[in-house]
């Protein structure tokens, strides 16, 4: 028990009963109740408010902990999403894009345009054969350049495409070769000059120009135009697309040898002889002086006759076409829609060689099989001769046969392959990139961001709730030790009863039969007054003590004085009664 001056427990505990009175007598609202009132649960609350601030503390950390949880899995799946729906995008716009490039492949059919230009050329020879009683090679197709200038607008308008008509000219037949050769080279270099609006030279000076005899370059005699002296047939170049010199050659195709201006010729044309049926191979094709890109060269057979199903037809002459790989997918995707990586791969390695010039056995190159391109756009970029796609988009690869030859596998001389091409298409990171945005990121950004305002708000709120908290417990643990000073342990836990059960009655009167609150019967009675709290004692002891002559004597002292006289008293007498256990009523 905290003892205290008389004076001072005297002014405490009239202010104290008259709190209390003052707040049962007013009804008990919720507001008393649980800020100012003695009830049972802030008494409670006041003895085990250790307890209390450990659960509030671990309320806070579990709301705590959820809001994390919660922001955090949002944040996750937000940006998940996100990342979900452009990665999509990204395959979408692969997928069209590849589409459009296989497409454009499958739209592409020069090989059915070459095989009906040779299968009219066969007509042709054979329809002047019947007239003039001539046959191959001695053949000048008409109007050569008109129907070369058709396929090469087959091959996406290609500028860069290299045709020619190479006839199979026999040993004994080379003498009379030279002089039709001679006679005709005016005639066609003529018509194609008018046809292709060719400026640089007369037909008369690319006459000057072209070998008169059947040659190939001479790597031994530093590359001098040498007459072939092999026994056997020769494939000499005659009428070619465009007309005059091709480009990284100082005269035009005329005459040159293909057997001896590639190697890669030599075979594509034994796999042709057997076969019956086209061949493809690599090689380098000159664009500019000292500047090759990467094509692809295809040998047509040309038959005698227009039939082009026998078997016993005869092969008398050959359409050569050399092709840049990059001009196939020019011009197919729009400005911005870059990225597209193309590999081409041949079913057997091939020899890459410079297009139109013989190769010694020290400039003859490595095998390749593969070559890698990248579309961007309207343009194509040559990446290197090897596969250079990412492999981490090899699950989204669409791939197509290029070229589909028809080679029956039976008819393929030994040690030869078939040179079946296939197109394979990649994204690469460029176009991973441009489908790529900020939009995952300011998401979870904005989650996160909400997260902490809420948990700022939550923390706010339980600093002003946690402030009101300990107000209120504070004023009831005073509260608690004023009633504890004047009544005995056992009074002051039957008035906070009380208390509580007179303001559950007060709140069960003002329930109407339905459990909604209403006036009902409040204040018909006086149940929810406070009942006096009466005990029966057999035995008491009262002690009065008063102080004789005190009023006269106070009058003449000062106030300081009878302060020290009464607090003498009074601490005198509350130290005896606390010794003899004696419940003091009044002071």
């Amino acid at each position: 028990m905290e003892y205290k001056s008389s004076r001072d427990r005297d002014v405490q505990s009239v202010a104290s009963k008259e709190s209390q009175f003052t707040r049962v007598s007013s009804g008990g609202g919720s507001g008393s109740r649980s800020n100012d009132g003695f009830s049972q649960q802030g008494y409670v609350a006041a003895v085990i408010g250790k307890r209390e601030e450990v659960n509030v503390l671990i309320a806070r950390a579990l709301v705590a902990l959820i809001l994390l949880l919660a922001v955090t899995g949002v944040a996750t799946a937000a940006f998940l999403l996100v990342k979900e729906q452009e990665q999509q995008d990204f395959e979408n716009k692969f997928e069209k894009y590849a589409t459009q490039i296989v497409t454009a492949s499958r739209s592409n059919q020069f090989l059915d345009a070459l095989d009906s230009f040779s299968s009219s050329i066969g007509a042709g020879a054979a329809a002047q054969h019947a007239l003039l009683n001539t046959s191959w090679p001695f053949y000048r197709i008409p109007e050569w350049s008109m129907q070369a200038q058709k396929i090469a607008k087959i091959t996406s308008g290609n500028n860069s495409m290299v045709m020619a008509v190479v006839p199979i000219v026999q040993e004994d037949e080379r003498d009379r070769w030279r002089s039709f050769a001679s006679e005709q080279n005016l005639v066609w270099y003529e018509e194609s000059i008018e046809n292709e609006g060719y400026t640089d030279m007369t037909a008369q000076e690319l006459l000057n120009m072209t070998i008169p005899f059947v040659y190939f370059y001479d790597a031994d005699n530093n590359y001098h135009p040498t007459p072939v002296h092999r026994p056997g047939e020769v494939l000499p170049h005659f009428q070619t697309y465009p007309v005059g010199p091709i480009i990284g050659l100082p005269i035009p195709l005329g005459n040159l040898d293909a057997l001896l201006a590639s190697k890669q010729t030599e075979e594509l044309y034994r796999l042709t002889n057997a076969t019956r049926r086209p061949s493809v191979g690599f090689t380098q094709i000159p664009i500019k002086w000292g500047t090759t890109v990467q094509g692809c060269r295809i040998i047509q057979p040309i038959f005698d006759g227009a039939s082009t199903e026998s078997d016993d037809r005869k092969l008398v002459a050959l359409l050569t076409l050399s092709i840049p790989w990059l001009e196939f997918f020019n011009n197919l995707l729009a400005e911005g829609e870059d990225g597209i990586v193309v590999v081409i791969d041949s079913a057997c390695p091939q020899k890459l060689e410079l297009d139109g010039i013989f190769l010694d056995e020290n400039q003859t190159v490595t095998e390749r099989n593969v070559i890698t391109y990248q579309v961007d756009g309207p343009n194509t970029v040559f990446l290197g001769e090897t596969d250079l796609h990412d492999p981490k988009f090899d699950a989204l690869a669409v791939s197509e046969v290029f070229l589909d030859l028809g080679i029956d596998q039976s008819q393929i001389p030994e040690g030869s392959c078939i040179p079946e091409l296939t197109l394979h298409v990649y994204p690469s990171e460029e176009l991973e990139r441009s489908s790529q945005t900020d939009n995952a990121t300011i998401y979870t950004v904005v989650v996160v961001a909400i997260f902490v305002f809420t948990s700022l708000v939550f923390l706010l709120y339980d600093f002003f709730v946690g402030r009101r908290q300990s107000a209120a417990l504070d004023k009831i643990a005073k509260q608690d030790r004023i009633v504890s000073d004047v009544f005995p342990a056992a009074i002051r836990n039957r008035l906070y009863e009380n208390q509580a059960k007179n303001m559950t009655n007060a709140e069960n009167e003002l329930l109407d039969d339905d459990g909604h609150f209403g006036l009902g019967d409040f204040g018909r009675s006086n149940s929810s007054g406070s009942a006096p709290l009466a005990d029966l004692f057999p035995s008491v002891t009262v002690v009065f003590a008063d102080l004789v002559g005190f009023t006269a004597w106070s009058s003449a002292r000062e106030p300081h004085q009878v302060f020290i006289l009464l607090e003498t008293i009074y601490g005198a007498f509350d130290r005896i009664a606390y010794r003899h256990s004696v419940f003091k009523v009044e002071t």
